[in-house]
């Protein structure tokens, strides 16, 4: 496949960039953040490739088979859970079903080349540069190679190699200490280092010896007509109506009856943006993820939106929108609470105890936060713009 990447430094001062983000399987923002940053990059005049990871579950190491069967074989004849046996194979099968309305998308905007076809290469030509970023590609439970986050599989190639808003995902260290042994050192061929979330840069400089700074999420680099322009124009027929729209990850009785006091106390229908795709026991049909497209159109036509998510909080803010954030307690609130911090909005954070009107009474002062979006923008680009710079 490298073939079709062509020679370094075709035209001039136009580079050859590798970005290496998560995979671009089926979270909206994680998506639209890889869209962004190589959407940037062009803009810049670069040509840009992402380094993507398909999708596939492996089956289990033969240490651990017997025993986790087991296990999935108790819960389906003692407890009668919906728990499927072969829950690999049965996820590899339905994945192309549950992301059909994703993968369109992806197909059309990125240009991509797998993971295993570049780490398997020994040269250096592919790319003039490597960045890895946004996201949570820094946090070890959602990316477990997480040496080749650091560029491991490069650790010899002569590229810049640069991270644009890497994400830990916490506050906490989660690297093992051989983790981080590793990552440190090639943390340290790094010429350059950002970070998405204030807490990093401590990380950084504490467990991998290097100085980073501080920058926006690369989807708050665009404005709302770049992604207004993705929506088709017909994309209203599509997406069912309600004003009170919902991006839940991890639904629980106590955000139930937050949304519920919501619509009843201000008259909002509620439309649900996500599927339960992450739920095995739902229907099939209940699954599938909508488009890309359609998950922008929900938050663009909110009047109020209810979220769980990072990146659900971004798109509130970049559509200008009155929102709240429930606390995930499951995926932490570490990176939403940095997010809303930069714009003096943590207010927006609640739970079952918070007085609604406290929010909805209350609309953001969008006039202020595009100030200080803008001054974060000048940083942000300015990063990148020093990073790319030749020596």
């Amino acid at each position: 496949m490298f073939f079709l990447l062509g020679n370094k430094k075709s035209k001039l001062n136009t580079m050859k960039i590798g970005i290496l983000t998560m995979p671009l399987h089926i979270n909206y923002g994680g998506i639209l953040q890889a869209y962004a940053l190589k959407t940037v990059m062009e803009r810049m005049g670069h040509e840009v490739w992402v380094i993507n990871e398909p999708y596939h579950r492996e089956k289990l190491p033969l240490k651990k088979y017997w025993l986790t069967y087991l296990k999935r074989l108790v819960k389906i004849l003692l407890f009668r859970k919906n728990v499927h046996l072969f829950l690999e194979d049965y996820e590899n099968k339905v994945f192309p079903v549950i992301s059909q309305n994703i993968r369109p998308f992806v197909k059309r905007y990125f240009k991509t080349i797998d993971i295993s076809d570049v780490a398997g290469c020994n040269n250096s030509y592919l790319f003039d540069v490597l960045i890895v970023g946004s996201d949570q590609i820094w946090r070890p439970m959602y990316y477990p190679k997480i040496d080749y986050a650091f560029f491991s599989f490069a650790k010899d190639w002569n590229v810049k190699r640069i991270s644009y808003a890497a994400s830990f995902g916490s506050d906490e260290w989660e690297y093992s200490a051989n983790q981080t042994m590793l990552c440190a050192k090639l943390a340290s061929k790094f010429d350059a280092i950002s970070v998405r979330e204030d807490s990093g840069l401590q990380l950084c400089e504490k467990y991998l010896g290097v100085p980073a700074l501080h920058v926006l999420d690369p989807t708050l680099l665009l404005n709302s007509l770049d992604y207004e322009q993705l929506i088709p124009v017909n994309e209203s027929k599509h997406v069912a109506k309600g004003n009170l729209v919902t991006y839940i990850l991890d639904e629980t009785d106590e955000i139930r009856q937050i949304v519920k006091n919501v619509a009843e106390q201000y008259g909002y229908d509620v439309v649900q943006a996500n599927s339960k795709f992450e739920n095995r026991e739902a229907n099939l049909e209940e699954r599938i993820q909508p488009s890309i497209e359609q998950w922008l159109f929900s938050i663009k036509e909110a009047d109020f939106v209810i979220a769980d998510s990072f990146h659900a909080c971004v798109f509130s803010i970049i559509f200008k929108k009155n929102f709240m954030v429930v606390r995930n307690q499951l995926r932490g609130i570490t990176r939403i609470e940095s997010l809303l911090k930069m714009f003096n909005l943590e207010n927006r954070i609640v739970n079952k105890d918070t007085p609604i009107s406290n929010i909805l009474d209350n609309p953001i002062d969008y006039a202020s936060v595009e100030v200080i979006l803008d001054a974060w923008k000048q940083k942000s680009f300015g990063f990148l713009k020093n990073a790319l710079k030749d020596e």
